[in-house]
């Protein structure tokens, strides 16, 4: 039986086991319904031939191949992955379109006496509500940013503010980014498919009478890009802005962008990359910090003359909305943390109105 998504919701309030994605391994990298496993029954490489012969050759000989294909991989993952699954199992099963390989793969999994069931559309209808729900849909809840120069925490702040209740959307966890010319991170980001997918995830739990905090970004972070309702929403939005004294930022940035710095080839590349933006002498100083280990001046002197000078460029533009300040002169974990309550009552005072 297929089953209808009517609504991101719906795939939540389904009874299944576990969500098995049968699509190839590129197809499933790029995106995939959120907590599903890969039991591909057609490699990359298998699914290019069938996708070959069925076009320049026969469709007939296509699905022959295919058929045997996808029996002896779905033999594979009854050995292995499926081997211990009990006999009440109920898993849902999806491919691209909901067709032939969910289906068959659906198929060979009731006849063993599993409850499987394939969800209607596959993939695609799941990707158009995700598409839906983030372009068509208005976003469904009021926005706060939670604003301030770099290094002032706000990535960490969203963690605790969430611990005492706030409704938080990490945008830079979503994104895999630090938002900044220093802030790739080890793993690469995500396609946009996948970050969107992760976003209306995000987005569907959200009370729409209760304000979301969102970091104050810009509308691409690193290579993703916001869609425009959240993006226009963050425009029009109230500001909880830190304020933090440039020497409790730059100790924060030291501890936060540590796997940068300890990279001995990673932080001079990214300092040169600024030379556009720099006289050389400026360049070459900070240089000479990183090479002397000298971090917290070298962090200090490029929020001073670099982020700080950026930042404001860019408030001046955006900044419509009503913003108040929070003060925080230590930005050490304990401090983070001890300040959550309080960082809390503002956003719900800055709620109220």
């Amino acid at each position: 039986m297929a089953i209808s998504l009517d609504t991101l919701a719906t795939l939540h309030s389904l009874e299944f086991d576990e969500v098995i994605d049968v699509r190839s391994p590129a197809e499933y990298a790029e995106d995939h319904i959120p907590g599903a496993i890969s039991l591909p029954v057609l490699s990359n490489e298998e699914r290019a031939r069938v996708g070959t012969i069925y076009t320049q050759d026969s469709p007939f000989k296509a699905r022959k191949l295919g058929a045997a294909l996808v029996a002896r991989n779905a033999a594979h993952h009854l050995e292995t992955t499926l081997a211990d699954r009990p006999k009440g199992y109920r898993p849902l099963v999806y491919c691209w379109r909901g067709g032939q390989r969910s289906g068959s793969f659906a198929m060979i999994l009731r006849q063993i006496g599993w409850q499987a069931d394939t969800i209607d559309g596959g993939y695609r209808a799941y990707r158009r509500l995700v598409q839906s729900a983030l372009y068509d849909a208005p976003w469904p809840s009021p926005v706060i940013l939670l604003d301030g120069n770099t290094g002032t925490a706000k990535t960490e702040l969203l963690t605790h503010l969430a611990a005492e209740g706030i409704q938080v959307i990490d945008l830079e966890g979503l994104a895999n980014h630090r938002g900044s010319v220093f802030g790739a991170m080890a793993d690469a980001q995500p396609a946009q498919k996948k970050f969107e997918t992760r976003l209306a995830a995000a987005r569907t739990p959200l009370s729409p009478d209760r304000p979301v905090v969102v970091e104050a970004e810009s509308s691409k972070i690193g290579q993703i890009n916001l869609p425009p309702g959240l993006w226009t929403a963050m425009r029009a939005a109230p500001r909880l802005v830190i304020d933090a004294p440039l020497s409790a930022r730059a100790e924060y940035l030291v501890r936060r962008y540590r796997d940068v710095t300890e990279d001995a080839h990673r932080l001079p590349y990214i300092l040169r990359t600024l030379s556009a933006h720099h006289p050389a002498e400026r360049i070459e100083h900070w240089l000479e910090l990183a090479d002397e280990g000298a971090l917290v001046p070298l962090a200090t002197q490029l929020m001073a003359h670099h982020y700080d000078p950026l930042y404001n460029r860019q408030r001046a533009r955006h900044d419509t909305g009503t913003q108040k300040s929070f003060r925080m002169d230590d930005l050490s974990p304990t401090a983070l943390a001890r300040a959550a309550p309080a960082l809390a009552q503002a956003i719900n005072d800055l709620s109220a109105g």
